[in-house]
């Protein structure tokens, strides 16, 4: 599989885009009709009524705040030494949470006080089949009625790269079934004490799936690939931490997001996976995640969605939801679209605070109820769809661009993934990038190549267009059969180099092909 693009001595296009793909056969699926999307929390913000979360000032000394907390009958139930003291407060039967945070925000010794704010999955609980078609989102050909190539060109990435086993990736949700046949192999082990990970409801290191969504999350992401079982990830190989801080119905608190994100921070994530949402700004969450961002870690949320039928999709630049909204870099935010190619009716969006959408509709994953069961089931009549899942495709395909690119910082690696979107017409304006995530093209960027016009009498001058940083050769040929090495460059930030022919002056006719170095 290669993209090339030739030109002869007189600028004139001869061929374009040579793109080889593998065959792939398809049987008739049965798809599902009924819909059970993803959850939402409502406009006005929950919180637990039991729990607040406050930051003492840095010049704060211990004493006077064991004495307020005293004072005010809170025990501190949790902190965070690693995030400038956060704690987590137990409210006493004698305050409620709004007249607690009065309190403390009026005594001088914190930097802030909060609610600990109510959680969701973005979706509710949904292979064996990539052959068959089922997983239409990686390669699709129009089957069941679907738009051929409204799908991120898995086939034609994999050829690329299929592996990254030393990327750890944080599926911060309901947790794993981390035994399950087409997981355990991509399920990250703690080298201290041989667990998978953090249950942050528990406060225990067993963060096994109860509800089911964050082991249908971790099959979209990291399935693990070409083993004859089941479904195939985005990533074959990757290493999946699971960090529990959703319970078994569904719900959680900022205060469990924050020591996921921690343990994730400090035990080697490179990538957090947060398919979760809540109409909640939290201090406490957002300065996690700019300890992740200090970190390196590349932060994927999901946008979220409506519920249908009564509740529509969110332009979240108005209504902003949390994680996706906060503003520091290395939080990509993902809406989701169907196998169409559209964006989905129930998928929020937002010109600002989403980057870009992946597939995430129709999905069929590893699910919790025993180790080789999937969900759903064939001719079930569900459709499992959100946003979390496509915010899954976009963390598989982070754990792919960190394995090709081991020294570039997180900037760079985002800056990939967006630059390589498909842009669609119904994405224009509901997300910055207004395109679709396609791994083959952020793993493999097209090589174009233009002329550029110059006097006659005057060297032959040529544009390579790629990507960043990627080594590429520029050949020539007199018959288009014979072809030479001409001249090799590696493009620079803008994904360009040029190359000018000195010795075209008096060549007779030649031909001018690029392709990427070996």
């Amino acid at each position: 599989m290669f993209w090339e693009l030739i030109f002869s001595r007189r600028g004139r296009s001869v061929a374009r885009n040579l793109k080889t793909t593998p065959g792939f056969s398809v049987l008739t699926g049965i798809f599902c009709v009924a819909m059970a999307l993803e959850t939402s929390v409502t406009a006005n913000p929950e919180f637990r009524a039991d729990q607040i979360l406050v930051q003492p000032k840095k010049n704060s000394a211990p004493d006077a705040m064991a004495r307020f907390h005293t004072l005010h009958r809170s025990r501190v139930v949790k902190s965070f030494p690693n995030l400038h003291g956060l704690q987590v407060l137990q409210v006493s039967k004698n305050e409620t949470v709004a007249s607690l945070i009065a309190e403390y925000q009026q005594s001088g010794l914190v930097d802030f006080a909060e609610p600990d704010y109510v959680i969701h999955t973005s979706a509710a609980p949904n292979d064996p089949q990539y052959e068959d078609g089922t997983l239409w989102w990686l390669n699709n050909i129009g089957q069941s009625g679907g738009t051929p190539d409204a799908d991120i060109d898995a086939p034609e990435a994999w050829d690329v790269l299929n592996s990254a086993s030393n990327v750890v990736v944080a599926v911060i949700d309901t947790g794993i079934r981390y035994t399950h046949e087409d997981l355990a192999a991509n399920i990250w082990t703690n080298p201290i004490d041989g667990s998978h990970g953090f249950n942050a409801i528990a406060d225990n290191n067993d963060p096994n799936d109860d509800n089911g969504h964050g082991t249908l999350v971790a099959g979209v992401l990291g399935a693990v690939g070409n083993n004859g079982k089941g479904i195939v990830g985005v990533a074959w190989r990757v290493q999946m931490m699971a960090c529990k801080c959703i319970a078994a119905n569904g719900a959680g608190n900022d205060s469990g997001l924050v020591a996921c994100i921690d343990f994730a921070r400090t035990n080697g994530a490179r990538i957090i996976n947060a398919s979760l949402d809540s109409t909640g700004a939290s201090l406490a969450v957002s300065n996690a995640v700019e300890a992740a961002r200090e970190a390196g870690i590349i932060f994927v949320a999901s946008a979220g969605n409506g519920i249908p039928p009564t509740i529509a999709a969110t332009n979240i630049d108005m209504s902003p939801h949390y994680p996706a909204c906060y503003p520091m870099d290395n939080i990509v935010s993902v809406a989701y679209t169907t196998r169409d190619d559209v964006l989905a009716p129930y998928s929020n969006y937002g010109a600002t605070n989403v980057d870009l959408a992946a597939p995430g509709d129709q999905v069929y994953s590893t699910y919790y109820l025993s180790d080789n069961y999937y969900f759903p089931p064939i001719g079930f009549g569900y459709n499992i769809a959100g946003s979390s899942f496509s915010a899954a495709c976009v963390s598989g395909t982070f754990a792919l661009m960190i394995a090709k690119y081991p020294n570039e910082d997180y900037h760079q690696i985002i800056n990939r993934v967006l630059k390589a979107v498909d842009p669609l017409p119904t994405l224009a304006g509901k997300c910055v990038t207004g395109g679709r995530l396609n791994l083959w093209k952020a793993l493999s960027p097209p090589i174009n190549l233009v002329s550029i016009p110059a006097a006659n009498g005057l060297p032959f001058q040529l544009r390579l267009n790629s990507g960043a940083n990627r080594e590429c050769v520029i050949q020539s040929s007199a018959d288009l059969s014979n072809w030479l090495p001409l001249y090799t460059n590696v493009t620079d930030t803008n994904g360009v180099f040029d190359f000018l022919d000195t010795d075209s002056i008096n060549a007779g006719q030649r031909f001018y092909r690029a392709v990427a170095a070996p």
